[in-house]
């Protein structure tokens, strides 16, 4: 720590808000500078202040508060420096590459030896209903929220469509029945369940291998149980270890975001971005808030236990990237381990918080584009759909863009508009993947609380 920084507290403080504000002001000055034509002199002084926040920092320096730093720096390269932040993409898709080799055997392990070492059989299935009823009622909170909110802001409506994104619609994948949802949560192999990284699959089968060496004596279970719990642990560690690379992932995947797309082209829908981040807030404030009041989560305690994994998810746009530290933070929060793991990757594909937010703007987004007044009744319909569209399309890419396609298709909207969320799509992703993690995140505390078994983390070894 440099001299001039105090070791007491009260002035650690100090000297940390005095950088953090001169930093601001600086960032603020470099801004105002590229807007009056002085890009040079304002590139300076943003990165003067990005040297200022990382000082700031150092103190106190968590993987958030790095994080939140590589993304204002991913910013700038991606403004300045466009041929760079191409060249420097490939860390976030190691990054991701790194978490989808460990999601797989993270939560077979840990689902196995939850349920076999605890003997939680009973319990399993008394959890998965309330799951299930929690994950629909939230969801559908989300869905007319974003209904509601795209219908008081119009913002789709008077946009001119161009004719090379009519004479681009991508062919649309059928929307999947409920019978065919509900064989598609069972692997036909397992292998190929884990090289698609189909996370639900995996945690059925993990279920059904758990309740079965559960039933071994305990003789039989106990050397192979002795083995997914050493493995369960080494996942882990291997997590802590890949997570010191989601700084610099972060920052390169939205520098090449920046880079790709540019501000400028972000204007138009810009209305369409603000009402979703505007419908968030209302969903945090009005459905997110209430449930910890109602099940008496400590919210600060949870906030700070979830921030880290969100503000991963916020920037890579991907869940599974936040998935095993949301299930290592939850449990440090004090969730036992069996109801984390087994909650919170089937929310996954059930409880799309963010994403059934997103579901419902861009479908009334694209019928408005498209100049068409929905009737309440096709509202509802609208909603009816999405309902069961949304569930178990976690493995597939972009998913929420096939549930729209879909979406579209089976309520007569036309899809050619749906292309035009393509431009902001990545800042729309960022949104919905946070408020997602968030979501799975309280679902299993809530889960945790019904059970009576929400333990207190003031009392639990934190593992650093």
């Amino acid at each position: 720590m440099p001299r001039w920084i105090s070791s007491s507290p009260s002035s650690l403080a100090k000297s940390t808000l005095v950088l953090a504000l001169t930093g601001l002001a600086l960032w603020l000055g470099g801004a105002v500078a590229a807007l009056l034509g002085h890009a040079a002199l304002g590139a300076t002084l943003r990165c003067i202040a990005l040297v200022l926040f990382a000082v700031a920092i150092l103190p106190r320096s968590t993987l958030m508060l790095w994080t939140f730093l590589a993304m204002l720096a991913g910013v700038e390269i991606g403004l300045d420096a466009p041929r760079f932040a191409v060249e420097i993409h490939f860390f976030g898709e190691l990054f991701l590459r790194l978490i989808r080799m460990i999601v797989a055997p993270l939560i077979f392990a840990s689902i196995t030896t939850g349920i076999a070492a605890h003997g939680h059989l009973r319990s399993v299935g008394r959890i998965a209903v309330k799951s299930l009823i929690y994950f629909e009622v939230v969801t559908t909170l989300g869905l007319i929220l974003g209904t509601v909110a795209m219908n008081l802001s119009g913002a789709g409506w008077g946009i001119a469509l161009p004719r090379a994104v009519q004479d681009s619609v991508p062919a649309i994948q059928a929307a999947h029945t409920w019978q065919l949802s509900v064989v598609n949560l069972f692997p036909e192999n397992i292998a190929q369940a884990v090289a698609q990284n189909q996370i639900l699959q995996v945690a059925i089968f993990s279920l059904l291998f758990g309740a079965a060496l559960a039933m071994l004596s305990q003789s039989k279970r106990a050397p192979l149980l002795s083995v997914l719990q050493s493995l369960a642990e080494a996942m882990f560690q291997l997590t802590r270890i890949i997570m010191f690379l989601a700084p610099l992932a972060a920052g390169a995947a939205l520098a090449y975001s920046v880079a790709s797309m540019g501000l400028a082209a972000l204007l138009p829908l810009g209305k369409l971005v603000l009402t979703f981040y505007a419908a968030l807030t209302a969903f945090c404030l009005f459905v997110l808030i209430p449930i910890l009041l109602l099940f008496r989560i400590p919210m600060r305690r949870f906030v700070a236990a979830v921030g880290e994994p969100a503000a991963i998810g916020f920037a890579t746009t991907t869940s599974e990237a936040a998935l095993p530290l949301a299930m290592e933070r939850m449990e440090e929060f004090g969730v036992p381990r069996w109801i984390v793991s087994f909650v919170i990757p089937m929310g996954y594909s059930f409880n799309m918080d963010g994403a059934s937010v997103y579901l419902a703007m861009a479908s009334i987004f694209a019928a408005q584009a498209s100049g068409i007044h929905l009737s309440l009744g096709q509202q509802i319909a609208m909603l009816a759909t999405l309902i069961l569209a949304s569930k178990g399309v976690t493995g597939v890419p972009r998913a929420t863009l096939v549930v729209l396609l879909a979406t579209a298709s089976a309520i007569h909207i036309p899809t050619a508009p749906v292309l035009l969320i393509l431009g902001v799509d990545t800042l729309m992703d960022m949104g919905r993947t946070m408020i997602n993690i968030v979501g799975n995140c309280m679902a299993s505390a809530v889960i945790a609380r019904s059970e009576s078994c929400l333990l207190d983390s003031s009392t639990l070894p934190r593992t650093e």
